[in-house]
């Protein structure tokens, strides 16, 4: 039996079954089967299972005539890199702008659109270095971030809206966000006469503080680490990774997608965290604003005593590090939560419908040596008055460590 006889409810099947490229070669079979690979239910199916899409649209969203076309204006856009990175790189901008849409859609807003080609190229230029595939293919996507940052002389606070978010303490406020190509450009040429190593290394900046307080992260468009400044950047050059050496790998065949730098490790990881709740949004004074204090285990602990709940998270603040220091080398945040349970405060088993911290006491061990006790009344001189479902108090604070791990 020839093909010419297959049904066309069987011939639909088959097509189904098949990748874009096979789809391509049964179309030049014969005319009627050209004709059933130009059905446009196959191709929104394709579109749905490697990139995700229900609505024919290209990589910048704009929209588009059929899905064919779509997946056809996707490849082309893309042709230069392995098909199978641009999916990874989509699937993680998709975590994070899901993310965005249904929690923070005044910073998704900030997210420009992809940069081409030619601006990718101006960079490389400019700079004299060859961005890693997967951070191009990033910037493809979204070319960074449209945010307003602090301003010394106008007293401009600097935005809450960055992508990677941040913390505070004390006077110390941090807040990241994603640089576009023309900031990349111009920021990393002021760094570069500051920090000689960016030139000769192929350091480029793509994340900063808006705020402030300063926190700078480069790519090292050589080996594909990402690095975060330190209190000494400027006076001793010190850097520090934020990803594992060995996870990075960008010598794989030009057509492999398992190349994956600092940069896509890091973002991924940053969507995976937001999606299962690790960390979440805080509202302050300055506006919403994502906090990177976790708030879930194991990266949070939680004790409840008499009723009172507490929970504790801290993380690395890099940017206050001193390498050079081995007494207070390592420098962490800590955040401090308070509630009531609906049950109210137990003592001696009587409820009572409120609490009201007067004391408070923290210690602070490292390889279980103390190496802050803390102990006095209030906290922040405040006295907070806990009440069943009222607001979390938080208190946050900072202590140095002279190694890099430690708990309460």
């Amino acid at each position: 039996m020839g093909l010419e006889s297959v049904g066309d409810l069987a011939t639909n099947v088959i097509l189904n079954k098949l990748g874009a490229e096979d789809i391509a070669r049964v179309a030049c079979a014969s005319k009627r089967f050209r004709s059933s690979a130009s059905d446009d239910t196959l191709w929104s199916n394709l579109c749905f299972h490697e990139l995700a899409l229900t609505q024919p649209v290209d990589h910048l969203g704009n929209p588009l005539p059929s899905f064919k076309e779509c997946y056809q204006t996707w490849r082309e856009a893309f042709v230069m890199y392995p098909w199978s990175l641009v999916k990874r790189v989509k699937r993680c901008w998709d975590r994070i702008k899901t993310w965005l849409t249904n929690n923070f859609p005044e910073a998704e807003a900030t997210l420009c659109k992809g940069a081409t080609e030619a601006e990718i190229q101006e960079l490389e230029n400019v700079l004299k270095v060859k961005l890693p595939l997967p951070t191009r293919i990033l910037y493809r996507f979204h070319n960074g971030q449209e945010i307003a940052k602090a301003d010394l002389e106008t007293s401009t606070f600097g935005s809450s809206l960055g992508l990677i978010g941040g913390y505070s303490f004390y006077s110390h406020l941090v807040n990241v966000y994603l640089l576009p190509i023309s900031q990349i450009i111009l920021e990393t040429q002021q760094n570069r006469r500051r920090l000689g190593f960016l030139r000769r290394s192929k350091y480029v900046l793509v994340a900063a503080s808006s705020t402030y307080s300063e926190k700078l992260f480069f790519l090292n468009c050589t080996n594909g680490q990402l690095y975060v400044g330190t209190r000494d950047l400027h006076t001793n050059r010190d850097i520090i990774p934020c990803v594992p050496h060995d996870l990075i790998s960008l010598h794989q065949e030009l057509n492999s997608g398992e190349q994956q730098d600092a940069m896509l490790l890091w973002l991924e990881e940053h969507g995976r965290h937001l999606e299962h709740g690790f960390i979440k949004l805080n509202d302050e004074v300055n506006g919403r604003s994502i906090n990177l204090f976790p708030e879930e285990p194991p990266l949070c602990s939680t004790a409840v005593t008499n009723g009172v709940k507490v929970r504790a998270s801290a993380l690395v603040s890099p940017e206050l590090i001193d390498l050079r220091d081995d007494l207070e080398k390592y420098y962490f945040a800590y955040s401090i939560r308070l509630s009531l349970e609906p049950e109210g405060c137990i003592i001696n088993g009587m409820s009572f419908s409120s609490c009201q911290l007067h004391w408070r006491h923290w210690i602070i061990r490292a390889n279980d040596i103390v190496v802050s006790d803390v102990n006095g009344e209030a906290v922040i001189g405040q006295f907070p008055l806990l009440r069943p479902g009222a607001k979390e108090f938080v208190y946050q604070s900072g202590t140095p460590l002279p190694i890099p791990s430690g708990f309460h």
